[in-house]
């Protein structure tokens, strides 16, 4: 085998992993309170985009604080960079955006960039020539010199993503990154991500409006009432299986009961044939109701997604 085929064959190296992570909250006696998250498993790979879903309470913003170590496990643990989570070190390695930026509004957006820019330890020359690029990227420059207090809710989203940009991290997380933004911006942040993916970066993000997450997503996890429900490549999980569906354009009337041989000697073009795809809404819709049905089950029910479809 030569020495691209083994580059290409290799295993993407893994960015985040947990094992058995899990999170349950105590009162002030040491008894359980509540359990935020059931043991987890799951890898990030090195430059995919990979999406957190559940509804509120899912246990989403609780994995998030885990790997960024603002918060301990109860068991199990979560690996960064392979090192341990509560490795604050690997932070300087990471841009996070919360789901409630925390921004000082007195600042306008250059000063807010150069601001975290010095936390970081960045010199005079490379804060400015960080802060424009970045303002240029999400779309601010004609708002850069006015005070934040002065800015949208979609503005404010746009300068906390600037700003978790700012040391060039190699992982990036986002919390709701398209959270107050009209069409227009939400696609802007869309290809924004996607562009990150090229840059090389790793992107974990984390979304409730679900088309959003299908758009940009290479793998999701769902989450529900903190346990993983699902796990997977997006485009296998909407794939509805046991039932093939073939699409064609020019196609008379006449032969659309018949195979693919026919299809083509009575002229269709364009001739699709393979699984149809549901939706991310509907899977996640019915990971919900599965979950009510049959608790404490992960996978879904083998006919599902074909009986759906029928």
């Amino acid at each position: 085998m030569s020495q691209s085929d083994t580059a290409t064959t290799r295993p993407a190296e893994v960015v985040v992993e947990t094992r058995n992570l899990s999170k349950v909250y105590r009162d002030f006696w040491g008894r359980s309170k509540k359990t935020a998250l059931k043991p987890l498993d799951l890898d990030v790979r090195r430059g995919e985009i990979f999406g957190l879903l559940g509804p509120n309470g899912a246990g989403k913003t609780t994995t998030l604080k885990l790997l960024l170590g603002l918060i301990f496990p109860t068991s199990g643990e979560a690996l960064v960079f392979g090192r341990p989570a509560t490795d604050v070190s690997k932070n300087e390695r990471i841009g996070y955006l919360p789901e409630e930026s925390y921004l000082y509004k007195f600042l306008d957006a250059e000063e807010t960039l150069d601001f975290y820019g010095r936390l970081f330890g960045m010199d005079p020359e490379e804060r400015r020539r960080r802060a424009a690029a970045l303002i240029e990227m999400v779309g601010l420059s004609r708002d850069r010199k006015r005070q934040l207090r002065e800015y949208s809710k979609g503005m404010t989203r746009r300068i906390g993503v600037a700003q978790a940009l700012i040391n060039d991290p190699e992982l990036v997380i986002l919390d709701e990154p398209t959270s107050g933004l009209d069409p227009i911006g939400t696609r802007e942040m869309k290809d924004l991500i996607i562009d990150l993916k090229a840059r090389g970066k790793t992107v974990i993000m984390c979304s409730h409006l679900l088309a959003d997450v299908e758009d940009v997503c290479d793998r999701i996890a769902v989450l529900h009432q903190g346990e993983l429900k699902e796990l997977g490549r997006v485009e296998e999980l909407l794939r509805v299986t046991g039932v093939t569906q073939i699409r064609a354009t020019g196609l008379s009337p006449a032969a659309a009961a018949d195979v693919r041989a026919v299809l083509e000697r009575h002229g269709a073009a364009d001739i699709d044939i393979g699984n149809p795809r549901t939706t991310l809404e509907d899977l996640f819709l019915e990971v919900v109701r599965d979950t009510a049905a049959w608790p404490g089950r992960r996978a879904r029910r083998p006919d599902a997604a074909s009986s759906r479809a029928e």
